[in-house]
């Protein structure tokens, strides 16, 4: 192996911009990959790729989100604001080249469902695109913004209105099996991965006769 470098956080300053972008973004390891669908007001469809959404909780059932800075158009950003509703679909193998392409910067009259091939689906009068070749999708409603001043990002709190997948991924006990349904993750701002389970294992408790 070579030789382990330490760098310190003036370390990073001195990086070139794009450098400096794909090695803090690849820190955190593997993330989700997800399409987010929304349409605007006036009915123009827009498609993101997005690595950023996590669990906030079960009960209720909530999403959070963090969007970058507002510096450049946010079509994604624009159209949640305007209609409070959105769809994230999981990226799967099938898909993740086209649903990278959703990262170019279309201009606003573009559909990115229409420049990458991806199928526009509508479920149950839900107002925004679902992403038809998607396993596991869902429709959000954003419940607030959170501005975070230290970077100018924003985080979106939102709750899950539905789940659309095939009851097969779904184990006895409630967990999604997503290495089933085809469920990729994505590493630094480029990087796609397949996954292996290695192991499920049980709830943890503490003992008073455990070994420490």
């Amino acid at each position: 192996m070579n030789k382990t470098f330490y760098y310190h956080k003036e370390d990073f300053e001195k990086m070139q911009e794009r450098y400096r972008a794909k090695f803090i973004n690849s820190l955190s390891g593997f993330k989700s990959a997800n399409l987010v669908g929304t349409k605007s007001k006036d009915s123009q469809t827009n498609l993101a790729i997005f690595s950023s959404f996590f669990h906030l909780g079960a009960d209720p059932a909530l999403m959070g989100c963090i969007i970058r800075p507002h510096t450049t158009p946010r079509h994604s950003l624009e159209n949640i604001r305007e209609t409070s509703t959105f769809t994230l679909n999981h990226i799967n193998e099938s898909f993740y080249q086209k649903a990278h392409r959703t990262s170019a910067r279309y201009p606003r009259e573009i559909s990115e469902f229409q420049a990458t091939g991806l199928t526009e689906e509508y479920i149950k009068g839900f107002f925004p695109p679902y992403v038809k070749e998607a396993t596991i999708k869902m429709g959000l409603k954003l419940i607030r913004e959170i501005p975070i001043i230290e970077n100018n990002t924003v985080m979106l709190v939102c709750s899950v209105e539905n789940v659309i997948l095939c009851n097969d991924f779904i184990k006895s006990d409630g967990h999604i099996d997503i290495e089933l349904a085809g469920t990729v993750c994505v590493s630094g701002l480029d990087s796609y991965h397949s996954t292996n389970l290695l192991q499920r294992l049980p709830y943890a408790k503490w003992r008073n006769d455990e070994q420490t």
